[in-house]
């Protein structure tokens, strides 16, 4: 036996000795429900895989809620796109702008308690399978709504609803009450290097 047959042979006595063990593992892996999913932290991307979440949900031809709590009426990438499938997904920008573009904090709080009427709608729903509630962790962060009447809706959703959240700074509370939480590190980014936001890649 060569060098290469014998490495040949171990290494597939050792796939085989972990597909046992992933398959003894995934057996035990029946339960199938709605999800609570946060995306958070400092690094860039929560957004953006919260969006990957609904195109993935589209491919199945499932049907999606969107609300948007901070960007307001920017014009986005995002936007323009799922525009583009008005039988499968409702969106809702229900943001005032970024709270140092607003000034106005009694604006900011009627603006965050209409866009969360309006994500306990779309939970309700049983006509969509995901609903993403986008930068609802910034609503939170500056107490534009009461971080205990959030998670009670969140956790009253219908058992298989998934609801995403992203933002940084989720709340304690929050992270405590979600099935799946993700934190974006950042190690570099290009705003650091004087870099502006662009099309395609930030927004």
């Amino acid at each position: 036996m060569t060098d290469q047959t014998a490495a040949e042979h171990e290494h597939k006595a050792r796939m085989q000795a972990l597909k046992a063990e992933r398959d003894t593992l995934m057996a035990t892996k029946t339960e199938v429900r709605g999800l609570l999913l946060v995306h958070t932290g400092d690094g860039k991307g929560k957004s953006t895989a919260g969006f990957g979440m609904v195109a993935r949900a589209l491919g199945w031809g499932q049907k999606v809620g969107i609300v948007q709590y901070i960007k307001g009426k920017w014009i986005t990438g995002e936007r323009q796109f799922f525009h583009r499938f008005p039988d499968q997904v409702r969106y809702e920008i229900m943001g005032e702008g970024f709270t140092w573009d607003t000034q106005d904090r009694t604006r900011d709080v009627a603006a965050a308690e209409a866009a969360w009427r309006t994500s306990l709608e779309m939970i309700a729903d049983p006509t969509l399978d995901l609903v993403l509630l986008d930068e609802l962790n910034i609503a939170l962060r500056y107490d534009y709504l009461d971080i205990h009447a959030v998670v009670d809706g969140l956790l009253a959703r219908p058992a298989g609803k998934h609801v995403c959240v992203t933002g940084r700074n989720a709340k304690p509370e929050l992270l405590q009450a979600a099935d799946l939480v993700t934190e974006m590190t950042l190690v570099k980014h290009p705003f650091e290097q004087g870099v502006k936001a662009q099309r395609g890649v930030d927004f």
